[in-house]
């Protein structure tokens, strides 16, 4: 982010000006923490996050104590915060909402999809497939966030999808991913399709049974599991 030439982040202008410079540096605070620019528990000041988003410190204030208020970073008594982490209770808790929450999307899906939002779905598998090469993961990983996005549109369900996007699995999944790497989950292709293949049928106990098999596979690729007493 640049300011404009002559631009003051300490001086933000109008109320107007400051409540939409302010929901900015929200949205690139919090995006950044979700594409995993910063590691889990990671330290972040007043000065060098005004620094980096080119905005006053109160506005800093302001965005920090929202993202502590949905979770997203931990605040500190001298004007720090540090990004979430999760213990495995705390993350295993996560995952398994997420999988009651969007087991219901797919049910839902099942239901109301258009052949349009069956079409893309189509799609996303296939090109899944494709990248079941060397050098394709990263996009591999892309279109499997992609198809569960796709099963909530389609599930056209708003309250449903807000609680999913309230949830901070992102973050587990990022505190917990060397074991996804060191084990690619290159069968999350297939259960797309058993996914698919239910909405396609419009049978949403299919779908629901069929999302809750992929994302309990996919919290056992990740080695979420609670320590044994000789651990």
């Amino acid at each position: 982010m640049v300011l404009a030439a002559g631009a003051d982040p300490n001086n933000e202008g109008s109320p107007d000006a400051g409540a939409n410079r302010t929901l900015q540096a929200y949205h690139d605070l919090r995006a950044l923490i979700l594409s995993g620019h910063y590691e889990p528990d990671s330290r972040l000041t007043e000065s060098g996050l005004t620094t980096q988003l080119q905005v006053s410190r109160g506005t800093i204030r302001s965005v920090l104590a929202r993202l502590a208020q949905e979770g997203y970073v931990t605040t500190e008594a001298n004007r720090s915060a540090r990004t979430r982490s999760f213990s495995v209770d705390e993350a295993i808790e996560i995952l398994e909402t997420r999988a009651v929450l969007e087991s219901a999307l797919a049910a839902k899906a099942a239901e109301r999809a258009t052949e349009a939002d069956i079409a893309a779905m189509t799609e996303t598998c296939k090109r899944m497939w494709d990248l079941q090469v060397p050098g394709g993961r990263e996009e591999y990983g892309n279109l499997n966030r992609k198809f569960h996005e796709q099963v909530k549109r389609a599930a056209q369900q708003a309250t449903l999808t807000r609680f999913v996007d309230s949830l901070l699995y992102p973050l587990v999944m990022q505190q917990y991913r060397d074991a996804e790497r060191a084990n690619p989950r290159t069968d999350s292709v297939r259960e797309h399709e058993a996914i698919l293949a239910a909405i396609v049928t419009h049978n949403p106990e299919s779908a629901a049974a069929a999302m809750r098999h992929h994302l309990s596979s996919a919290r056992r690729a990740l080695q979420l599991k609670l320590p044994t007493p000789d651990d």
